[in-house]
């Protein structure tokens, strides 16, 4: 699995290399990593894709100075479309986002419009920035989840096998319900991934809303935790999860939302649909 690890698109990458940090504007740190690479291996068509959605991400360490060289801080969300040519690679995002640090900047409508303009430039679709003051920020705001989301974490199941298999979901429709149609909203809390090039561990709650025949939750549970040790950036494992469990379920409807836990001041929450296109505001406490 992950056949492209050793694609050249990623050797030039700065992820698990020794860097410096730089302190004054550099948009040449943004690095971007093409989407094509596990698409090719889920053989998915970037001009038919079988969802829409849109990645999500949250930065909590970007601060400049303004003209009188005073620390300014913010939080700032950036929305890249799931159609973008590229990704933003994570560890190049960090650096970029740094490297605001000591520049000045006549207002925070002018890093907002500088943002979005570089990071549109690498993703190669028009991204969505916004900027919030630290102490008020409703799209973070820790929300519990609606009383008709189930958590499927409490399944009574053995695990052995902690490698990758998209057969786990082989069998997972109820055989005894072949005739029902359910509308369902489980999360779990149980899914961990490893950077493709790093192999740090990446931390997720995964929010699956479906329409369609039932789904076992314990073989559902089982295929989330044998991703432990599977090696993908978090975007990949989200069209991964979307593109099994269309294959295997066969659902009329299939939303996935992954929330992953913050690394390096940024966390990223891809979100895959087929028939919504953004993502719901509110985190949990993890995130």
């Amino acid at each position: 699995m992950a056949t492209y690890q050793n694609a050249k698109a990623l050797n030039k990458l700065t992820l698990g290399k020794t860097t410096e940090y730089c302190s004054e504007y550099n948009p040449d740190l943004l690095q971007g990593v093409p989407r094509s690479l596990n698409r090719d291996d889920l053989a998915l068509m970037s001009d038919n894709l079988p969802f829409i959605g849109e990645d999500v991400w949250y930065g909590y360490e970007l601060s400049w100075l303004n003209t009188q060289g005073k620390p300014v801080v913010a939080v700032a969300e950036f929305r890249f479309a799931c159609t973008s040519p590229n990704i933003v690679e994570s560890k190049s995002f960090k650096l970029y986002l740094n490297s605001f640090n000591q520049s000045q900047f006549i207002n925070a409508e002018a890093v907002e419009k500088l943002l979005t303009k570089d990071l549109s430039a690498i993703a190669g679709v028009t991204a969505k920035v916004r900027l919030f003051d630290v102490e008020q920020c409703d799209a973070l705001a820790i929300k519990r989840p609606t009383q008709d989301t189930l958590c499927i974490d409490h399944q009574d199941i053995t695990i052995e096998n902690y490698q990758f298999s998209a057969e786990l979901l082989a069998d997972a429709q109820q055989p005894n319900n072949q005739d029902e149609i359910v509308n369902e909203k489980l999360v779990s809390h149980l899914l961990k991934s490893n950077c493709l090039i790093t192999n740090q561990p990446d931390w997720a709650s995964v929010y699956i809303d479906y329409k369609g025949k039932p789904i076992n939750h314990a073989l559902l549970l089982k295929y989330l935790i044998s991703f432990r040790q599977h090696n993908e950036f978090h975007e990949q494992c989200v069209e991964r999860i979307f593109c099994d469990l269309n294959k295997y379920c066969q659902l009329d409807e299939l939303t996935i939302f992954a929330r992953y836990t913050r690394r390096g001041g940024l966390d990223i929450n891809p979100f895959r649909s087929t028939h919504l296109s953004s993502a719901p505001y509110g985190r949990t406490l993890r995130q």
